[in-house]
């Protein structure tokens, strides 16, 4: 609550976090680094940003019907690789971003692979197959490059057994 000019309480509205978790349970990779790469992936397309409220532990408990420790776990994480802060009594905030590509490029990049992954699925591939082509290409492409992964982060996925 806060009290408005004429000394009246106004009610604020609660923070809703711009991002929603999902799992994936066949993945093979633990909840937590789930949490931790959604985040990651999140600040790379620009739809987290400095400021933005993580969900609160909570509410990742109740939706996802996962532990609290393993939320916890995928925060401190976070907070590890400087990408977010827990402030007591608030909730976790985002404080640094991974932005890659001006919002203009992105937009385009977008549009292309949704025209190609329109393209795959006439062809007939599934979700599985789109996944394993793409991850090949990623592969055949870091190789090319001399096994220097790309410039900002696949190499990091890789040790975290993200193709």
């Amino acid at each position: 609550m806060t009290v408005d000019k004429d000394d009246s309480e106004v009610a604020v509205p609660p923070r809703v976090s711009p991002i929603e978790f999902r799992l994936d349970l066949a993945s093979g990779v633990p909840t937590y680094l789930q949490i931790v790469h959604q985040v990651e992936h999140a600040l790379r397309l620009d739809y987290l940003a400095p400021g933005d409220q993580l969900p609160k532990v909570r509410d990742v408990v109740a939706e996802l019907a996962i532990n609290p420790n393993t939320v916890l776990k995928a925060y401190r994480e976070l907070e590890t690789k400087g990408l977010a802060v827990g402030r007591p009594g608030q909730g976790t905030f985002i404080v640094a971003t991974l932005g890659q590509v001006a919002l203009p490029e992105l937009a385009a990049l977008r549009r292309s692979l949704v025209s190609w992954v329109t393209a795959a699925d006439s062809a007939g591939l599934d979700q599985d197959g789109i996944a394993a082509l793409v991850a090949n290409v990623l592969r055949d492409f870091r190789e090319r490059r001399g096994g220097t992964a790309d410039r900002r982060g696949a190499a990091q996925h890789e040790e975290e057994g993200v193709a």
